[in-house]
């Protein structure tokens, strides 16, 4: 027989051994209960060596006996389902069991289990236990801990796969068979020689269960092996029961491995009284994470208190329900004050709040108010460990400076799905620290912890049906209007993102969506269902509106930050029989919240999205399509959730946390999530990619750096600021004395009755505008820290005076001019043209990846490589380039009406040149979609080569040695023959796979090359 065609039995053995022979590499040290087959009385608790542990541990026989009972009793439990009664019988081996010996004795805990000394316990495997419950069934082994059951583990031989293993251990829990025994179990392993280990606990679905990862680069012995040692490790064993078991909702739950060695790290950091952030990415089990680490905080520090910060309310709402569905009941708060008042007492211990909470109204004076707080902190009981959620967002300017005064002793330990992009960098790792531990998006897909995503781009073709009646209209729109308040209203509505908005191209997307119902498996199954991403709160309830007229009329809903009030279109009747944008919101909102009966304290608009929220993750088939625009694009998780419409300009975190809303695990019809970008936004994907799925530069965080950084920021703003001061006052200099409002007007304007003279004051007046906005900018860049800048109290004040007087001499000489325009009252008019003569065709898929993982087309093929490699000013340019052709088609067509006055003086050309220049950019996107496309296959897909050449390892020597198959061959031997174990970056050994290369290559420089690429490559 060949070691190919070995028996389970072989496998059985050999795993048996290690935990209870000596003499085997990586011993356990277990004790051996023999082979149970044959017994007719086998139980998940042995009484004989629970008893015998109990009497060595010094308690008495009364107190035994009592212990006894009390366990098998709860572990026995009839008529109650497996997961509460493990749930029960957890919670004694945990915090003890209760015995009281007689009637007035003081109740003691016995504890069956020494959570704090680990190795002092007793751990014994038993193989092929004999079980009978309803049916009898024999699990391959068993351990235990002082005799009560707490591992099952099914093995499988190396053809098999060993998901027949995780089948057969959630068989085994069944009512019908033994579920019985499982009531003490806490860990259901399932193994095989050639596919390792997988551990789940009770109650695990199939899907669920876990790879551990730990040394992969150590690959001396079966994988099976490797992580069976890692996870039943005595002290190991018990800390993950002790430490990591979670009741989610009444699921019961162990800790991926990220998230174990995540917390592991945050507990050396807390230790240490250091904080940091933890990266782990979209969908991996963040808030979970914040649990595990909360729970142990505060069971091992009777001072700690822990709050956890979110900004926003569905993130609040989330956090609070996490919590107490894993029966930690966490105090939410309601207001600032209620924050500081419940900080001050000594409970409770665990909070909830919005980071907005920390906040101060009408602060005239900011360093003022931080330096007051800083005098007298408010007055916190315990020692404060603050839990920042979406931390890259979160804490950054006056919030955090606010909290860090108002808290000065508390340690920050920042949470995020997304990485810190350099331009946080100076803020963020001030706030906290280095980064505790990441997981990225790419290992997250690879363990099978969220899935991949699928993209496909569609582009929508648009024309105007008549240019001769689109300038008659605008004509009349704009009949009483100057020439530079009808350039204005052009400016507003001659954009790329009013043609996109057209009704035609909006009525387009909605036949999509509604037709991908009928087609797509996924939703057509009643199984999935969608978001559409809409680019502002007009166009969602638009898309709302268009929804209730197809088959999707009754499981559509629209959740925005919009709450209509009356407030809102107070200003916007312009008198017209006509609807400005507000009121048309408002109108929709209304009508479908019409019928909508407030629940408890919430507003109408709350009662209806928590509403349908709750649908759209329990009901797919009832809820089908949510239309957002910013709410629940973050810390929003609904694993029925499978396709994502994209109809948004979206780049960077707010990009990757929108597309990671379809990766969650569901049922196994969902293998992917996938992504309809209308927006033309695969660029972004790339470089939100590259982004988050690269190897992050820590360089060891240096607090020193962390302030050059923030130094450098800041000397940049005050130059910026001093500069745009600068030339407002010198632009204004030459106004004569006494330089009232009146100089200044004439000096702008002339006389304002005299066209010449406006004419001839064009470009001081637009140098005036453009200066005035540049300094407003300039101001809000460094509106948190002008004093860190240098400035002192007296400048402060001074730049916030001149910047009231620019500001309000801009609208005044505007207003002198005829330049200002109330754009409002044209609002429906233009509306309607936009509406009526830009029509548009059906969507076409123009991204050729078809069914291709974005992994695979982004991280396989080289291109986020590509683009983190990119020299840091190439990438500014590349951005700035795509940017200003998005962002600035208007300004260009406007200014080339200097150049051209007779073709761009109608606005049927302003339009129809945008409509060109949108057909142009999405024929050269398609042309750049189908070479990434190329480009991927033929990494992913690799051209046919020799035969032999049979692995990765070999693919790449043979690629990189001319394609010589015999060269490839000899250097892939002599490595393997050559190469020790845990050579990598152990010099010693490095040099001798070097010496054997080299008598292949007789090349010194060719070895070093060839060097580096064997080092990258697994096989090795």
């Amino acid at each position: 027989m060949t070691d190919i065609n070995k028996p389970e039995r072989v496998t059985q053995n050999r795993v048996i051994d290690l935990f209870v022979e000596p003499s085997f590499p990586n011993y356990l040290g277990y004790q051996s209960l023999g082979n149970l087959e044959d017994e007719d009385n086998n139980s998940n608790i042995e009484t004989v060596p629970l008893s015998d542990y109990l009497r060595k541990k010094g308690y008495i026989s009364a107190q035994i006996s009592k212990a006894l009972d009390i366990l098998q009793e709860v572990a026995n439990k009839q008529g109650q389902a497996l997961a509460d009664t493990n749930r029960e019988v957890y919670q004694l081996l945990r915090y003890g069991i209760p015995v009281k010996e007689e009637a007035g004795k003081v109740t003691e805990s016995v504890w069956v289990i020494d959570w704090q000394q680990p190795e002092s316990n007793d751990f014994y495997l038993a193989e092929e236990v004999t079980v009978f419950g309803e049916k009898e069934k024999r699990p391959d082994i068993v351990l235990y801990i002082n005799g009560i059951a707490i591992a099952v583990l099914e093995l499988k031989n190396s053809r098999k796969d060993l998901a027949e293993g995780i089948r057969q251990n959630i068989t085994n829990q069944q009512p019908e068979f033994i579920s019985r025994f499982f009531t003490t179990v806490q860990l259901v392993l399932a193994g095989n020689d050639s596919q390792g280990l997988r551990y789940g606990t009770v109650g695990t679905e199939a899907k669920f269960f876990l790879n551990w990862k730990e040394d992969e680069q150590d690959n001396t012995t079966y994988k099976l092996d490797k992580y069976l040692a890692k996870l039943c490790n005595k002290r190991r064993l018990v800390e993950l029961i002790y430490d990591f078991v979670l009741f989610d909702g009444g699921i019961k739950k162990l800790p991926r491995v990220h998230q174990y060695f995540g917390i592991k790290a945050a507990q050396e950091f807390i230790r240490r009284r250091e904080g940091g952030i933890i990266w782990h990415t979209q969908g991996s089990g963040k808030s979970i994470t914040m649990v595990l680490l909360a729970k142990w905080l505060l069971e091992n520090n009777p001072h700690a208190r822990v709050v956890i910060v979110t900004d926003r309310d569905e993130l609040d709402k989330q956090i609070e329900r996490v919590f107490n569905a894993a029966g930690e009941p966490i105090y939410r708060t309601h207001s600032g004050q209620d924050l500081m008042r419940q900080l001050g007492e000594a409970t409770p211990r665990l909070l909830c709040s919005l980071v907005f909470k920390f906040g101060k109204k009408g602060v005239d004076n900011f360093e003022v108010f931080i330096k007051d707080l800083q005098n007298q902190p408010s007055h916190a009981v315990g020692e404060l460990f603050i839990f920042v959620d979406e931390c890259h967002r979160t804490h950054s300017g006056k919030l955090h400076r606010t909290m860090k005064a108002m808290l000065p002793n508390a340690l920050f330990i920042g949470f995020t799905g997304t990485p810190l992009l350099k331009k946080d960098k100076p803020t963020s790792m001030e706030a906290f620290g280095d980064y505790i531990h990441t997981y990225k998006y790419k290992e997250a897909v690879e363990d099978g912890v969220v899935l991949d995503l699928i993209y496909e781009a569609r582009d929508i073709d648009q024309r105007l049906s008549s240019h001769i009646k689109t300038d008659e209209r605008f004509n009349n729109i704009a009949k009483d209007l100057n020439e530079f308040q009808k350039a204005e209203l052009k400016k507003k509505w001659g954009t790329m993102q009013k043609v996109l908005s057209s009704q035609s191209r909006m009525e387009k997307i909605v036949f999509d969506i509604v037709h991908d119902f009928k087609n797509k498996a996924r939703l057509d199954s009643q199984l999935g269902n969608a978001i559409l991403v809409a680019s502002s709160i007009y166009e969602a309830c638009r898309y709302y509106e268009l929804f209730q007229s197809t088959p999707l009329r009754d499981k559509c809903a629209v959740v925005t930050s919009y709450n209509p009030q009356t407030k809102d279109i107070a200003t916007e009747n312009t008198g017209a029989d006509t609807d400005t944008n507000k009121e048309t919101t408002y109108k929709i909102y209304t009508e479908l919240l019409k019928n909508v009966t407030p629940s408890g304290k919430k507003s109408k608009t709350e009662t209806y999205e928590d509403d349908v929220k709750k649908r759209f993750i329990e009901q797919p088939a009832k809820m089908k399509l949510l239309v957002v625009v910013d709410k629940l694009l973050t810390g929003f998780d609904a694993p029925k959730c499978s396709y994502l419409y994209i109809d948004k300009s979206m780049q960077d975190h707010g990009l990757f946390q929108a597309i990671c809303r379809v990766n969650r695990l569901d049922s196994d019809d969902k293998k992917t999530g996938c992504i309809v970008d209308y927006k033309d936004l695969f660029k972004k994907v790339e470089t939100a990619f590259a982004v988050y799925t690269s190897e992050l530069d820590h360089g060891g965080f240096n607090k020193s750096d962390s302030d050059i950084l923030l130094k450098d920021r800041l000397k940049a703003g005050r130059q910026r600021l001093d500069e745009a001061l600068e030339a407002l006052e010198l632009l204004c200099e030459p106004v004569p004395p006494p330089k009232s409002d009146f100089e200044y007007m004439r000096y702008f304007g002339g006389n304002s009755e005299n066209p010449d003279d406006l004419k001839a004051r064009e470009t001081q007046r637009h140098a005036l505008y453009k200066a005035t906005a540049e300094f407003v900018r300039a101001c809000n860049n460094l509106a948190d820290d002008m004093e860190a800048a240098g400035y002192n109290a007296k400048q402060i004040m001074t730049i916030k005076i001149r910047l009231a007087f620019y500001i309000n001499l801009r609208d005044v000489i505007r207003n002198y001019s005829g330049e200002q325009i109330d754009l409002k009252a044209f609002e429906a008019d233009m509306r309607y043209l936009i509406d009526k003569y830009i029509q548009a065709d059906d969507s076409v898929v123009i991204s050729p990846f078809a069914d291709m993982p974005l992994l695979d087309v982004i991280i396989k093929s080289g291109i986020a490589d590509a683009i983190n490699s990119l020299p840091k000013t190439i990438k500014k340019n590349e951005t700035a380039i795509s940017e200003t052709i998005e962002n600035n088609v208007r300004s260009t067509i406007i200014k080339s009406h200097l150049i051209d006055p007779a073709y761009f003086e109608k606005m049927s050309k302003l339009l129809d040149e945008i409509i060109k220049l949108r057909k142009n950019q999405a024929i050269d996107y398609q042309k750049y979609l189908e070479k990434i496309a190329e480009l991927a296959n033929s990494i992913v897909n690799p051209p046919t080569v020799p035969k032999p050449i049979d692995t990765p390892a070999k693919r790449a020597l043979y690629n990189n040695l001319g394609q010589n198959e015999v060269l490839a061959l000899q250097v892939h031997t002599v490595v393997m023959s050559s190469k020790l174990p845990m050579w990598r970056g152990h010099s010693a050994k490095e040099n001798v796979i070097k010496s054997a290369i080299y008598k292949v290559l007789n090349d010194i420089d060719e070895v070093n090359r060839i060097f580096e690429i064997i080092k990258q490559q697994q096989e090795y």
